[in-house]
């Protein structure tokens, strides 16, 4: 019951965050209002769907529970009703609460790969996805590279804070307490990336 409620909570506070930097996202595109709630509900929920599916969990739980896209909708509103405030936001602010968001998918993908008794390396992969498969779809229907590919260490920390996760659950730590580890260092590093501009090696 534990493990449920962490991976519930995780899910909606990650919806909002990444709901809000959809639109965000949608808004800087030009897109209308039906583009800008589209983009929130994709950002905020493609990950978790891919997730779900890949694990049989079917219909998706952002089709069964529906704070999920009503959470995704509302930020998504509020982001285009008031966009002038949210612009007015520090950018560290906003690269903070995305990787809020992407530590939050990321442990809550792990966990629910656990949960339903999958293979340790590829809850790590699922984690991964979750945190990381909205914002591909996303970059895909505006026509441009996935951020995860090119951006300062983006699919690495959700990587890196699912592994977290699942290793200390497989060294018996409660579900609470792996999740915050896992959380923790994903959004260490995704943070510390941004400030740093720490990058993957790659060919010039």
């Amino acid at each position: 019951m534990i493990r449920k409620h962490i991976v519930l909570v995780a899910d909606l506070a990650g919806t909002v965050v990444f709901a809000i930097e959809g639109a965000t996202t949608a808004i800087h595109a030009g897109l209308d209002l039906l583009g800008v709630l589209v983009l929130s509900f994709i950002v905020a929920l493609g990950g978790g769907i891919v997730r779900d599916l890949l694990l049989g969990d079917t219909p998706p739980s952002a089709m069964r529970d529906w704070r999920y896209p009503v959470l995704a909708f509302v930020a998504g509103l509020v982001t285009f009703v008031w966009h002038a405030q949210v612009e007015a936001l520090p950018a560290l602010l906003l690269s903070t609460l995305d990787a809020a968001g992407l530590a939050l998918f990321a442990v809550a993908g792990a966990e629910k790969a656990l949960e339903f008794g999958i293979h340790p390396f590829m809850a790590t992969l699922l984690g991964a996805i979750t945190g990381c498969g909205g914002g591909v779809v996303r970059d895909m229907l505006l026509s441009r590279i996935p951020m995860v590919l090119v951006a300062d260490i983006y699919a690495s920390a959700a990587l890196l804070g699912a592994a977290v996760l699942v290793v200390a659950r497989r060294l018996g730590c409660p579900p609470a307490v792996a999740a915050t580890l896992g959380g923790v260092v994903c959004f260490a590093l995704r943070v510390a990336a941004v400030r740093f501009g720490w990058q993957l090696p790659k060919i010039a």
